[in-house]
């Protein structure tokens, strides 16, 4: 790939798509972080913010009645509204546990993906799969990916796993400069499945695993690659259509999207073409939310790149 072009892809990354802005929140968030300006170190305030549900006993905080509303908040500014309504303080302060907000491990990927932009550092959130929390087993999963100009390459960063969650669940991976055998970008995992080099059953979460979870978050993956970052239980196109019940067309059309995303250098104006062209892929202003209960959701500009 040529400099320029390069540089056009970095410079796209990092400025904001509405998923991402912070509004008003802007100047507080600049303020407060002006001495985390690198990945690792944003990722450690971010700890200090939010809590993951599966973890929140790690840290003495009960799952309550609003656990499952905050875990419906998309956008970073609405993650930060919901933050500094539970405390106003600063945020570039110590928050206790109690004073956080529950958010899932894209909510990490997505707010470390947008104070990165915010201070015009390229990053991206990804959707994949962890190597590193089950022998054999590959978890459903977001990481952070953002341009490390020293290095000049791609870094993934994972923001949620801090001290208390590497030491309870015995995380051996530096989850702040991960290997790419360590966390799987959707599209890996499908084409390794494909090619029969790993089974589908041991990729997805919970009670959910296989084939269909893999596709869903091949397209996950490609809409946040265009700055549209949803919840893992969003879906829309060809997700929505069973997997028993998909065509030779579309399982090829899967296997271009995994191909163009697991590049080693993705080329990125050929991943927005596609996803651009393509209502199949591409986030409509109106999704289907199977969380709490499946039904239309309206997200409206949020479905912007």
């Amino acid at each position: 790939m040529d400099d320029v072009r390069h540089r056009s892809q970095l410079d796209w990354y990092a400025r904001h798509a509405p998923m991402t802005s912070l509004g008003e929140h802007a100047a507080a968030a600049d303020c407060a972080m002006a001495d985390s300006a690198t990945a690792p170190a944003l990722a450690e305030r971010i700890q200090g913010m939010l809590i993951h549900p599966f973890h929140a006993e790690r840290y003495g905080v009960p799952v309550g009645p609003d656990t499952e509303r905050q875990l419906q908040n998309r956008s970073a500014h609405q993650l930060l509204s919901e933050l500094l309504a539970i405390d106003p303080a600063p945020l570039g302060e110590p928050r206790p546990p109690a004073k956080r907000t529950f958010g899932n491990c894209r909510h990490f990927a997505t707010l470390l993906t947008s104070l990165l932009r915010e201070r015009g550092v390229p990053a991206r959130s990804r959707c994949g799969f962890g190597a590193y929390f089950e022998p054999g087993k590959y978890a459903d999963h977001w990481v952070t990916e953002t341009w490390n100009e020293a290095d000049q390459r791609w870094q993934l960063v994972d923001a949620q796993i801090d001290g208390v969650q590497r030491d309870g669940m015995n995380i051996q991976v530096d989850t702040l400069d991960l290997g790419r055998e360590d966390f799987w970008v959707a599209g890996q995992a499908w084409s390794r499945c494909r090619r029969g080099e790993q089974k589908p059953e041991d990729f997805g979460i919970l009670d959910m695993w296989g084939r269909w979870f893999i596709r869903d978050n091949v397209v996950r993956d490609l809409a946040a690659l265009c700055k549209v970052e949803l919840l893992p239980w969003d879906a829309w196109g060809l997700m929505l259509t069973p997997d028993e019940e998909m065509d030779a067309e579309e399982i090829a059309l899967i296997d271009r999207v995994a191909e163009l995303t697991t590049a080693e250098v993705p080329d990125v104006a050929a991943i927005r073409e596609l996803y651009s062209r393509d209502d199949r892929l591409r986030v409509p202003s109106t999704i289907v939310s199977y969380r709490p209960a499946p039904g239309p959701v309206e997200i409206g500009g949020l479905s912007q790149g």
